[in-house]
C-alpha cells in the first residue's frame, strides 16, 4: 500500500470520514468498532469536525481511539467558519480537543469560508500551531481564488491541505485547483469519493464500465471508485461508513492499481474537465 505525504507524515491513502456518526446511542458501539476495524487494518487518518452532530462525532472518535497509540494516528478536525476568528477559534479548538480526549490535532481545517477574513483565520491557526495544540493546519471547500488568498497571507505558506468533494463524477478541481495545490505540495483530501449520484442523477454503482473493471479486479464498484480517487498518489480518500465490513472493504481498495487502459475507459465516460468549473460542495 503506497502512502501519501501530508504535513510531513506518510499515511495510508484511505482514511475514515465520520459525518453523521456518533448521534445514536443504539449504533454507537458498532460505529466504534467500524473505526477500530479501520485502524486495525492500517488506517491512520481519521477526519471529523465540530459541526458533525455538534461534537458527537468527535466524542465517538475519542472513544474509538482510546486503545491505540496516539502517535500512530493522524487526527483531523475542522472549525466552523463562524468560529474561525482570533477570539473564537481557540475556544473551538479546546472544545474539540476535550471531546477527542487528546492534547493535539495533527491537522486542523477551516471547514469553509464565510464572514471572518481568511487572513484572520490564518493568524489564529498559526498561533495554535506555534502553541503546539495542532501540528499543522489547512482548509476545506476552498476554490482557487480563496486558496491563493490563504497562501498569500502571513503564515499562509504553512497551509498543508485542502479537503474538497472529489469523485469520478465531480472532477472539476482537476482543471485548476489540483495544479495549484500540487505546486504547494498540498494533497487533496477527498470527501464523498464513492458518491452514488453524478451530475445526471445516475447511480455510479450501475455504470457498466465501472462494473466491468470491478469484475476484472474481483472487487466491487465502491472499491474501484476509491482506487480511482487515490490513483495519483497525492490524494487521500475519506469514505464514511458505520459498518465494520464496509470499512474493511474500503481499506482493501488501497491495494487496487488501475491500468492505463482502465483509466482511459473511465475517462471516456467521466472525462477530465477542459474548463473552469464551480467547486462542487457537499
Amino acid at each position: 500500500m503506497k502512502k501519501v505525504n501530508i504535513a510531513g507524515r506518510e499515511v495510508l491513502p484511505i482514511g475514515l470520514g465520520t459525518m453523521n456518526m456518533g448521534d445514536k446511542s443504539d449504533t454507537f458501539n458498532q460505529e466504534v468498532q467500524a473505526i477500530r476495524t479501520g485502524i486495525d487494518n492500517g488506517v491512520q487518518l481519521i477526519d471529523t469536525a465540530e459541526m458533525y452532530g455538534s461534537g458527537n462525532a468527535e466524542k465517538l472518535v475519542g472513544s474509538a481511539i482510546k486503545p491505540y497509540s496516539r502517535e500512530e494516528l493522524f487526527l483531523i478536525s475542522k472549525v466552523l467558519p463562524s468560529n474561525a476568528s482570533k477570539k473564537d477559534l481557540p475556544i473551538s479548538l479546546e472544545n474539540s480537543l476535550k471531546r477527542l480526549e487528546t492534547d493535539y490535532l495533527d491537522l486542523y481545517l477551516l471547514h469553509w469560508k464565510e464572514a471572518v477574513p481568511l487572513e484572520e483565520t490564518v493568524e489564529a491557526l498559526e498561533k495554535a500551531r506555534n502553541q503546539g495544540k495542532i501540528k499543522a493546519w489547512g482548509v476545506s471547500n476552498l476554490d482557487v481564488d480563496d486558496l491563493e488568498q490563504v497562501i498569500q497571507s502571513p503564515g499562509g505558506e504553512n497551509c498543508k491541505a485542502n479537503q474538497v468533494r472529489y469523485n469520478v463524477a465531480n472532477r472539476g478541481i482537476e482543471f485548476d485547483l489540483v495544479p495549484l495545490m500540487a505546486k504547494h505540495a498540498m494533497p487533496v483530501i477527498a470527501y464523498s469519493p464513492v458518491d452514488r449520484g453524478d451530475s445526471f442523477g445516475a447511480d455510479l454503482t450501475k455504470q457498466q464500465v465501472l462494473k466491468d473493471i470491478a469484475e476484472k479486479h474481483e472487487a466491487d464498484v465502491f472499491q474501484i471508485l476509491l482506487a480511482w480517487s487515490i490513483r495519483n498518489g497525492k490524494t487521500i480518500a475519506i469514505p464514511q461508513s458505520s459498518n465494520p465490513d464496509h470499512v474493511l472493504n474500503n481499506v482493501k481498495a488501497a491495494d487496487i492499481s488501475l491500468t492505463d487502459q482502465e483509466l482511459k475507459h473511465i475517462n471516456d465516460v467521466y472525462p477530465e474537465p477542459d474548463s473552469k468549473q464551480p467547486l462542487t460542495l457537499w
